[in-house]
């Protein structure tokens, strides 16, 4: 029996949730917005030449493992990142890593997770959670989503971690292997912003960031038309779940990048990033607008005035007020 004196914490999100928790264990003590804004996790893009569950894909955050990478690359915390092309082998490394008495990092699926409620299981391979030890055939599980430590079997684990689809987890497995007792948060918080600042307006690309959000609502204004109104309903129903409910998702990113930047205010002691703070806080508000308008759409209950026109406004809304917030973030020196 391995069971390491991992400290059990949810989270917002799961990835910064997880990179938070991994590094409290070593001593290095910092909130899960710290490490999300540091990861630069904050990001829009739409890309209707992918296809999740027979819809475009529109994701809010960057993908997945770059919170972790860059997170503890910027505070100089040494890392190893692992893929398997075989299950088998993919189990027995977690097994020499959890002897060694350290926790380890996953990414898996969530459709045969055995421990989440049925309303919360999805074809998503972007999840992530803490494993911290072995009892007999059951692996020990830190997960941010849960209230509590929870346990899976070796099968189920190991299913879990080779989910097949869009983000396959490959058997993907992280953790740090050293990290230092002291760190100035400073210049990795200030690079944080500005990566996240390019991200979303610097970027030619007209399918990232703020422009990513203006091609969606022109796609979104003519979806009606184009594809008919159950098919239209769907992909509507598709952007919403990537907003509301996968991954923490979209609005719920926002809330965090405004706490991120509330606590760089103060470390930094420039109080022109709190006051950003409150308004990426009301640009958060005006997503879960959408999001609330949208569903009403969705299930046949809206107002006629409460058309895809005017969901289409309000993404152009929503792309107006982040592009004010990320250009004034790009001046920070």
């Amino acid at each position: 029996m391995i069971e390491l004196n991992f400290e059990h914490r949810q989270a917002g999100h799961c990835e910064s949730g997880v990179t938070s928790n991994l590094l409290h264990y070593h001593k290095l003590d910092i909130s899960e917005p710290i490490a999300f804004g540091i990861g630069a996790g904050l990001f829009f893009s739409y890309l209707p030449f992918l296809k999740m569950q027979h819809a475009p894909v529109t994701s809010f955050r960057v993908w997945p493992g770059m919170v972790f990478d860059r997170a503890t690359k910027e505070l100089g915390v040494q890392t190893k990142i692992h893929r398997f092309k075989k299950p088998e082998d993919s189990m027995k490394k977690l097994d020499e890593v959890l002897e060694l008495g350290l926790p380890v990092g996953l990414q898996v699926g969530t459709f045969h997770l055995t421990f989440f409620p049925p309303e919360y299981r999805m074809h998503y391979n972007m999840h992530n959670m803490v494993v911290y030890g072995k009892k007999d055939n059951n692996y020990l599980i830190s997960d941010t989503l849960m209230e509590h430590k929870v346990e899976i079997t070796y099968d189920d684990l190991m299913r879990v971690r080779f989910a097949k689809g869009t983000f396959a987890p490959n058997g993907r497995m992280y953790y740090p292997t050293a990290v230092p007792t002291e760190v100035d948060l400073r210049p990795a918080i200030i690079k944080g912003i500005r990566k996240t600042a390019n991200n979303m307006v610097g970027v030619p690309f007209p399918l990232i960031g703020t422009k990513g959000i203006r091609y969606l609502s022109r796609r979104l204004r003519k979806w009606p038309e184009k594809l008919g109104e159950e098919k239209a309903s769907y992909y509507l129903g598709q952007v919403l779940r990537m907003e509301e409910e996968i991954g923490t998702a979209g609005a719920g990113f926002r809330f965090i990048y405004g706490a991120f930047l509330d606590e760089a205010g103060i470390i930094l002691k420039q109080d022109w990033i709190r006051e950003i703070a409150v308004e990426m806080g009301e640009a958060a508000n005006h997503w879960r607008k959408f999001s609330y308008l949208g569903s009403r759409n969705c299930k046949k209950r809206a107002k006629p005035e409460e058309s895809y026109d005017m969901l289409a406004d309000m993404l152009m809304e929503c792309a107006d007020m982040e592009e004010k917030i990320f250009r004034k973030l790009a001046k920070i020196r």
